[in-house]
């Protein structure tokens, strides 16, 4: 049998473990009932298994029959601080917290691709690391669990890694998508509090109004970004936070707001984050107050690697068929730590169209507290996760 048919074997037993894990979402680093769960799904196969010291996370080495290269299979465990409205059966018991980005099939799908593995052990040229991930939302997991050796888990560096990740819409069910070079943008975070020093609303000119500044500083951001970079090296920039004041006749000492920044290239991200404080600093200077202002930068750009791209492509099209697969024209502006493991080992970043309903377009997106996954396409996922390491072990 083909291990895309040994995988429809798994199906029950991975839809079950998915909608469990729905129902306990952690969100962050700590995942105590994930990570036992995943363990236990995981304790009567022929793996070296390690946990974190500080995340919650799981590191399992394959050991194959033959000696070759290592390869690194992820999904991450991680959910949202969103309030579950997806009508699911086996909705979310935790409350405002929710599995709204798929983790749950990732972690399901990886726990597949581990089985179908050690089913095939001895045909192994080489050794597998599964790399269970906490944090990917925000807390920059992969990079926590990059300090603590899983490239280098199985005694070796890992010479090429995979991921996979599922789309409540925006691509059919059952479609894979991917592209060559950047795949996702950059995330980084621009915080800026007004200073100025409050006063009565009647008479605003006793005072120093941090109010308008603000405002002016998020309308002066959105112009600068059409302004000062080339539209066709893209920046994005959505103030997700504002908060100033405790009442309407009180004009607060200070106000603050915070904004997401994507970009898809080195050059983008230094002048964002050279002109994005000067300008604020400068607005405020401009009205008599001050300004402190942080840009952090997170999580690089997902960028596949050009030869494993076309692996990953062409393994999808020989295993699954032509139509099963999609080359997407531009990069998608979400962002993930799977770019750090994509900085340091040679991979491909792949989706799969997870929708529920026939119109990936109108369905509700990721992050949704109304999205929903078909966990249908379970079996698809680990069947790709394993196939992209038994042929590049052989490659």
């Amino acid at each position: 049998m083909s291990l895309r048919d040994d995988a429809f074997e798994l199906a029950d037993q991975l839809t079950a473990l998915r909608r469990e894990l729905h129902q306990i979402p952690e969100i962050g680093l700590d995942l105590p009932k994930t990570q036992a769960h995943v363990l236990a799904a995981l304790k009567d196969l022929p793996l070296e298994i390690s946990t974190g010291t500080g995340p919650s996370s799981i590191t399992a080495v394959l050991r194959g029959g033959r000696p070759g290269p290592v390869v690194l299979l992820r999904g991450d465990m991680d959910a949202l601080p969103v309030t579950e409205l997806s009508g699911e059966e086996f909705t979310s018991r935790h409350e405002g917290v929710m599995h709204a980005c798929g983790h749950d099939l990732h972690t399901a799908g990886l726990v597949g691709a581990a089985h179908l593995l050690c089913a095939r052990r001895e045909e192994l040229a080489g050794d597998v690391v599964f790399m269970f991930q906490p944090g990917e939302e925000g807390f920059d997991g992969a990079g926590l669990m990059i300090e603590e050796g899983v490239l280098e888990a199985a005694g070796r560096p890992v010479e090429a890694a995979y991921g996979l990740h599922v789309l409540s819409g925006l691509v059919p069910r059952g479609v894979f998508a991917s592209r060559p070079g950047t795949l996702l943008a950059a995330s980084n975070g621009l915080f800026v509090r007004v200073v100025g020093s409050g006063g009565h609303g009647s008479a605003p000119h006793t005072a120093l109004d941090p109010v308008p500044a603000a405002c002016e500083m998020v309308t002066a951001l959105q112009t600068m970004v059409t302004r000062r970079f080339d539209v066709f090296d893209p920046v994005v920039v959505t103030i997700g936070s504002f908060h100033a004041g405790t009442r309407r006749n009180i004009i607060p000492d200070d106000a603050s707001f915070e904004a997401t920044i994507r970009t898809f290239s080195a050059k983008a991200l230094d002048q964002i984050a050279e002109h994005s404080v000067r300008l604020c600093e400068e607005i405020a200077t401009a009205h008599g107050l001050r300004a402190d202002v942080r840009f952090t930068r997170e999580y690089p750009a997902t960028i596949n690697h050009n030869a494993e791209h076309q692996f990953a492509a062409e393994t999808i099209r020989k295993v699954f068929g032509e139509e099963r697969f999609d080359e997407l024209a531009n990069p998608l502006t979400g962002a993930e730590d799977f770019s750090r493991v994509l900085e340091r080992v040679p991979g491909a970043y792949v989706f799969l169209g997870a929708c529920c309903s026939d119109d990936p377009d109108t369905a509700p997106a990721n992050h949704s507290p109304r999205a929903a996954f078909d966990d249908t396409v379970l079996p698809d996922a680990a069947a790709l996760l394993a196939e992209l390491a038994v042929r590049r072990l052989v490659r």
